[in-house]
This record gives C-alpha cells, structure tokens and sequence, in this order.
C-alpha cells in the first residue's frame, strides 16, 4: 500500500513562478501545480496532441483560450472565434477551464496584479518540461522563441503563438 501526499499551504518544489504540489514521483496519471501568472504574461496559444489539461483561477484574473479557433488571424489569440462563436473569456477566482488534447489553449494575465491558478496536467511529467522552460526564462532578456520551440516540441507542444514575458495588458 501507498500513502498519499500531504503538502501545507505553500508546501511543494518550486520551479520559478509554479510550485509543484504532486508529479510524476506520485502519480502516473497526472501532475498539478500551483502557478503565479505576473501582470503582462502571455503563455502562448498552443496545443498537446496526447496531454489534457485543467486550469482553475483562484485570484486575479486571466483571459482564457480553449476552442479550436476558425481562423488564426493576427498572431493575437485574444481576438480569435470559434465556428460556433465561442471567444476568449475573461475568468476571475472560481473561474474553471478544461482543454482536451487536441485543443488550442492559452492564458493570459491582462491586468496590473499577479493572478494565481492551480492547473492539473495529464498524464504526468509536465515538470520536466516546466524546469526547462524556467532555465530558457531565467536567462533574462527576452525570452529565446527558438529554444522555447524547440523544448515544447519535445514535449508534446504545437506553439501557434508566442510566449511573452512582457508588459503586454488590455
């Protein structure tokens, strides 16, 4: 028999801005984390064409991607549509999204303060993948696009639009 994981509040590992509060060393099936999302910071439309993902916002506020899009116009996801008219949604605390492999999805804080949310990621193993995006990050400077490509494609991430660390609001 197993025993569980028990972690305190702010309890896990910390990969730059997320904590890891359970992973591969757990479970097989699933790893979440706990992430801090500064002001301005855009993760990027993107897809997986194996993992499922689950986003709960539990303060602040964030915009939301998860629809296949009718077209990419423009290389800002924010403005995309779905064929049945579904649009990036503005989520605030209690704010859940659920993105199937296969769909796009991004998320991206718009205001001035950090947002926080827990996301879930199956199967598990998404902290590999996080450690080395938080090497390229923690570089300085704008962030390597071609490195992050390159490490996303090893991971099962199709990048659609870029990653941005920046100011970008509205």
């Amino acid at each position: 028999m197993t025993d569980g994981l028990l972690l305190p509040p702010g309890g896990g590992r910390r990969i730059q801005n997320m904590t890891l509060k359970a992973g591969a060393e757990q479970s097989t099936v699933w790893s979440t984390f706990e992430a801090e999302i500064a002001p301005g910071f855009d993760v990027g439309a993107h897809l997986h064409d194996r993992a499922e993902e689950v986003f709960y916002v539990l303060e602040g506020e964030l915009d939301l991607l998860a629809f296949q899009p009718a077209t990419r116009a423009g290389g800002d996801w924010r403005s995309w549509e779905s064929e049945s008219g579904a649009k990036v949604m503005r989520g605030g605390p209690g704010s859940f999204m659920f993105v199937p492999a296969g769909c796009p999805h991004a998320f991206f804080n718009p205001t001035s303060e950090p947002a926080r949310m827990l996301f879930l990621v199956s199967p598990s193993g998404h902290e590999e993948y996080l450690r080395e995006i938080a090497d390229v990050l923690g570089a300085g400077g704008p962030p390597d696009q071609a490195a992050i490509a390159a490490i996303r494609a090893r991971h099962d991430i199709q990048q659609l639009t870029p990653l941005t660390v920046g100011p970008r609001t509205g």
